[in-house]
């Protein structure tokens, strides 16, 4: 299924930031309604923004789905830590962006790395 074009791994990245994001953000909309306090419609957009979590993967340009997956873990560790910084106002440690940095590292090799058909 893999369409080598010259933009696909911008794309990809596009898509698995959006992924991160509203995964982040639904799971972000339980723990505000369970340890925040918050009212329980919080978790009506947080449904939502899981399902399209889910949704956005599916649009990964991979024959399998668990190699979608295992990409996506690196994005999303690094946009958990950006989380962190940008809406919870905690600045990422050393240790964290070092964390990340190796998991990006390993998710480029996992979706951008040769393949034998």
């Amino acid at each position: 299924m893999s369409i080598a074009t010259p933009f696909a791994p911008i794309a990809a990245l596009a898509i698995y930031v959006g992924a991160a994001v509203a995964e982040i953000a639904g799971c972000f909309s339980f723990w505000a309604w369970l340890r925040l306090g918050k009212s329980p419609l919080w978790l009506a957009p947080g449904m939502a923004s899981l399902a399209l979590f889910a949704f956005l993967l599916t649009r990964i340009d991979s024959d399998f789905a668990g190699r979608a997956y295992a990409a996506y873990g690196g994005i999303y560790i690094a946009s958990s830590l950006a989380w962190l910084w940008l809406v919870e106002a905690q600045r990422p440690d050393r240790w964290d962006v070092i964390g990340a940095s190796i998991c990006l590292f390993g998710a480029a090799i996992i979706l951008f790395g040769p393949r034998s058909v």
